[in-house]
């Protein structure tokens, strides 16, 4: 079954997040959310949808995609995923092993996942595992507020949606104080740092001052993402457990980055990894590393995401941000109920973007 066209499509949408008239925290690079679909036909008629790593990003990966990936794609053949997505790598890999071609790459894939499951006319999930459940527990992702009442509050309303774990964006230890004493103690909070620090001795005596504030994992503590040692450091002084991934873009890097013992979670992209390919590769070298992907977007990524963790052994959360699209890419469908998204069993990925 050959490829006859791959396009691009970028859906902007208008969005708030809670941030009160004191500021706007570090979001101002936000300046909507840009979600890039990814749509292959195939010559019997059939077309899928993917998505490629967008926000800030999404016109050069788009870019990428129309230029440079999309003409390699025409007339392959759409059911061979994992032999296409690695002669793809292969063949642009001088464009580097992470950014807007792997990004590029990744909505091609998550694509041919959706034909994959269109042609068998099952749920994307009973393709990808056994577990099959009908919901996931989702987690909060607040974006970075930067004011202790904008952290306490959204934290707050987060728990009464029903979210039972919430992920803060902020390193301000009052921001993070403020979120603690405004959610019971029982619900744990994972604090994504975006790779702030610029040394272990810092990350450390961060580490140890949020010890004892009911941390599920601190994110990504070290600059650069890929310093593995210095990140196995911080992990190995035991103050909390330690996660990262989202930006590596290659899944034998992640097997170095387990090999150092750096890691207690694993977070690949699925619209950074190479699409549900990558992931499946990331797992399979996990070895006892928990596997819990990023996912704060809101198209063909993140219901592919939904479906892996549906279809995962091991129960694991799905992130969702904490934020008020004015048009997402599915409407209301994937809004959590009670702290659960529920899982499409409609063929395909279940549901069909705007486009």
């Amino acid at each position: 079954m050959r490829i006859t066209r791959v396009e691009s499509r970028i859906q902007r949408s208008a969005f708030t997040y809670g941030a009160g008239a004191a500021g706007v925290g570090g979001n101002l690079h936000l300046r909507g959310m840009d979600t890039l679909l990814v749509r292959v036909e195939t010559e019997d008629g059939r077309h899928g949808f993917g998505e490629g790593f967008g926000f800030n990003l999404v016109e050069t990966t788009k870019e990428a995609l129309d230029r440079l990936v999309a003409p390699a794609c025409i007339g392959t053949d759409a059911t061979d995923i994992a032999g296409l997505s690695l002669r793809l790598q292969r063949r642009f890999h001088n464009f580097g092993r992470s950014g807007p071609v792997i990004f590029a790459l990744s909505g091609i894939d998550i694509a041919l996942w959706d034909l994959a499951a269109q042609r068998e006319g099952q749920p994307l999930h009973a393709l990808l595992g056994g577990a099959a459940r009908p919901r996931v527990e989702a987690y909060a992702s607040l974006l970075r507020y930067g004011v202790a009442a904008d952290v306490a509050r959204n934290a707050a309303a987060a728990v009464a949606r029903g979210y039972r774990r919430i992920k803060l964006h902020e390193i301000d230890l009052d921001c993070i104080s403020a979120a603690r004493a405004a959610i019971p103690a029982d619900i744990p909070i994972m604090l994504d740092i975006n790779c702030a620090w610029p040394s272990v001795a810092q990350a450390v005596a961060f580490g140890r001052a949020v010890a004892e504030m009911n941390i599920a994992w601190v994110e990504e503590p070290i600059w650069p993402p890929e310093d593995f040692d210095a990140i196995a450091q911080v992990r190995a002084a035991g103050h909390t457990p330690i996660a990262a991934g989202e930006n590596i873009g290659a899944p034998e890097e992640f097997g170095r980055f387990i090999a150092a013992g750096a890691l207690d979670v694993a977070q690949p992209s699925v619209t950074k990894i190479g699409g549900l390919t990558g992931l499946r590769q990331v797992a399979a070298l996990a070895r006892g590393v928990a596997v819990v992907p990023h996912s704060p977007y809101f198209g063909p990524g993140l219901l592919a995401t939904l479906h892996w963790l549906a279809a995962c052994e091991v129960a694991q959360p799905l992130e969702i941000y904490f934020a008020e699209l004015e048009a997402a890419p599915y409407g209301r469908a994937l809004d959590p109920d009670d702290g659960y998204v529920t899982v499409p069993v409609a063929p395909r990925l279940g549901l069909i973007p705007s486009w």
